[in-house]
Order: structure tokens, then sequence, then C-alpha cells
């Protein structure tokens, strides 16, 4: 089933795990080097430590993070940077065909990203992106929106609000499209229209 375009005038579109390729394990992996007991571990987050939630809605500056994780951790004398680098280790790519796509969509579209994210992911990526594609990741997009800039994230509604809000989309021709059922399901109580992209879905094939 591809997405319904109809009436469609904007097109938001999550990060993670729709155009950039994610592998939580790796970061948990990392962490684990750096002395994570399993007893913490969270399959969807890494851990269930709210550092990382407070990181996520820009609660928190890198350093306090890094403070935070080296009490969960337990281990004082670990750098900031192997933290950091721990924490990166989850983030993939960005593949050629879903820029190519996203590319295309926005001659027709207004598109935008929204994303639950956090500042040590967004600035290597986009350092990242910059480097091999030659532009930056947020001339893609009209706006892109992350979670620990606008200090809300995902599923809360209120979140959503915020980037319609703020974008001034009409929510009954902007499509938000997300990996996860439990943001879709928050994306509906805003008032968007939604698609799900399931497990085994590719974006670049579905528009």
């Amino acid at each position: 089933m591809k997405p319904d375009l109809t009436n469609i005038k904007n097109i938001i579109f999550d990060l993670g795990r729709v155009l950039l390729n994610l592998d939580f394990n790796a970061s948990v992996r990392a962490f684990q080097q750096l002395g994570l007991k399993n007893d913490v571990l969270d399959q969807h987050l890494v851990y269930s430590a709210p550092v990382f939630y407070s990181l996520e809605t820009g609660k928190i500056s890198q350093a306090e993070f890094c403070a935070g994780v080296r009490k969960v951790l337990e281990n004082p004398g670990i750098s900031d940077k192997q933290i950091e680098d721990a924490w990166y280790a989850m983030i993939l790519d960005i593949p050629a065909t879903r820029v190519k796509k996203v590319q295309e969509l926005a001659k027709t579209y207004n598109v935008y990203l929204f994303s639950n994210t956090n500042q040590i992911h967004i600035e290597r990526l986009h350092a990242a992106f910059q480097q091999e594609y030659g532009f930056s990741f947020s001339s893609l997009f009209v706006k892109d929106y992350h979670s620990h800039e606008i200090h809300d994230n995902k599923p809360n509604v209120s979140s959503y609000l915020k980037v319609i809000a703020h974008s001034g989309v009409n929510p009954d021709e902007t499509l938000f499209v997300d990996d996860l059922e439990k943001n879709i399901a928050g994306a509906q109580a805003a008032g968007l229209k939604t698609f799900w992209l399931q497990e085994g879905m590719e974006m670049a094939d579905l528009f």
C-alpha cells in the first residue's frame, strides 16, 4: 500500500529508519564496552536512564549528558568523547536513493522533517552528510524540526502542535510519515494525515 497523497500539500518525514539507517545495538555494544550493565538496558532507547530523554528534549547540555552517563555506567574515568562516540555508534547512513526521492518530492510538496533526536547526533550527522553529498542536510527541507530544539518529543501531541504552529501547515493537507506506530497515533491525535512506514517498507519505493 502506498501513501494517499490526495489533497496533500505538505509531507513531514521522520528521520530514523525512514531516511536514516540506524543500528541501536551498535550503541548498546559500545556502551557495554564502557561498563553498561544489562539491567539498565532499554531495547528502544539503548537504556532506560532518564538522562537520554533529557538530552532528547534539550533539557540538559552535552556536558551534563556525559556527566549523567558516567554516573549510570559507574565509570568516572571515561571521557566525553568516548561517551559521545558510543552514543553516535547507532547512526549509520542516509542512502542516496532516499536523498534523491526527497529532492523529487520537494518539487511538488513542501517537505519537512520532524525527529526525536539530540544535539550530539544531529551535529555529527549534518557534518557527515555535508562531506558525503556536498550540500547541507537541512537544505532538503523547508524546515527540519528536532525534539531537542523544540523541547518536546513524539509521541506527545504537544510536539506535533508545535511543529504545525511554527510551520503554518494545514494538518488536513499534511502527511506525516514515521516508522513507529505510537508516533503515528500521536500525529493523528494532532490532526495530521499519516502513513506508518512499517518494517520492510522503503520510503524511496513508496512515493
